[in-house]
């Protein structure tokens, strides 16, 4: 990876010139990096922005995150996705307060051993907070470093990880790590483009950059195709007593753990009153709606209908449309079916 080498110096002067302000950027604490690390993860930073502010707002330190509530926690990050992140966010606040005296840990070892914290967010944390010379290889950084280099590996291996972590390690200049890991996600962010073409006529590698150099910027990097994802079909029951509609905690472990959905469940299941403990109401059709995870798809529909009992099962609750704007985080699985809500209850 010869071309690596070339790369320090038109990177950094190209990321001082072009680098976008971001709050993590102007206040690069360990705190900040850390919190802003784990919500970019497989999340877009136009996405982050403002869930960035609120969080910061309602836990601005370590102590603060790891005494929020978790259902605050939750709706703070309602709509971010991947809501484990969240947890793993407060668990490790809360080993940094037993385990860390509450300062948050200044070396990679230390820093890769909190919850949530994988290789990646370890080197960005260690070499943007304190200056520590270690790698922070991404989804960008394997992009940029295939076409830079014309590998042809396959980046979804820990083996090309491991290959591209080694040969950075080699080059990353010792007095600024955290500008220069910063620089290349920039780059494959706003440059070296992952859908459509890079912008390789803009980019500051492009001089010494294989895949450039031999046209095939639209070959690299090479990644196994995904396996095909399962779809479900669902049925998803919006029941309302007055001004309120039925929500439901769902499982602690399992997909979007602990949040609060609209009751919903495999189609096919006509027995689901009786289940449930509810006597039938009249149902209309009020919707479709289809949510992609990471291994399957939900196909859902929607039913709507008035219970006249207001008792629910254990672990509902009635929410008004406050509840669903200011209590309950219902994630975006659910989106599809706030318009019927809000026709049904009002804005909220």
């Amino acid at each position: 990876m010869d071309e690596l080498q070339q790369l320090p110096i038109p990177l950094l002067i190209w990321y001082r010139e072009n680098a976008r302000t971001l709050p993590w950027r102007s206040d690069p604490t360990p705190y900040h990096v850390w919190i802003s690390e784990i919500m970019l993860q497989q999340t877009r930073v136009a996405a982050v922005l403002d869930y960035y502010g609120r969080l910061l707002a309602a836990a601005p330190d370590i102590s603060a995150l790891a005494a929020l509530p978790e259902d605050r926690l939750m709706k703070l990050w309602q709509g971010l996705g991947y809501y484990s992140r969240a947890r793993n966010l407060q668990k490790a606040a809360k080993q940094i307060m037993s385990n860390f005296n509450g300062v948050f840990p200044n070396t990679y070892e230390d820093i890769r051993s909190l919850a949530g914290v994988g290789d990646y967010t370890a080197g960005a944390v260690a070499s943007i907070a304190f200056g520590l010379p270690v790698p922070a290889v991404d989804g960008n950084v394997l992009r940029v470093t295939a076409r830079v280099t014309g590998n042809s590996g396959d980046i979804t291996t820990s083996a090309t990880k491991k290959k591209v972590t080694a040969a950075l390690a080699e080059v990353i200049p010792l007095e600024a790590p955290g500008d220069f890991n910063q620089a290349l996600m920039e780059l494959g962010a706003t440059i070296c483009l992952p859908n459509g073409a890079p912008l390789c006529h803009r980019c500051p590698a492009a001089r010494f950059c294989r895949a450039f150099q031999e046209g095939r910027t639209e070959q690299l990097p090479v990644k196994a195709a995904k396996k095909e994802r399962r779809v479900e079909k669902r049925t998803v029951y919006l029941l309302f007593h007055g001004d309120c509609v039925a929500l439901r905690r769902r499982p602690a472990r399992g997909l979007l753990a602990g949040l609060w959905e609209y009751p919903s469940e495999p189609s096919g299941g006509e027995d689901w009153p009786a289940r449930w403990g509810l006597s039938a109401p009249a149902l209309e059709r009020a919707g479709t709606g289809r949510h992609i995870f990471t291994h399957i798809e939900w196909s859902m529909t929607a039913l709507a209908g008035e219970l006249e009992d207001s008792a629910l099962p254990e672990g509902w609750v009635w929410a008004s449309r406050t509840d669903l704007r200011d209590v309950y985080a219902v994630p975006n699985a659910f989106q599809s079916f706030r318009r019927p809500v809000m026709d049904r209850l009002g804005h909220f």
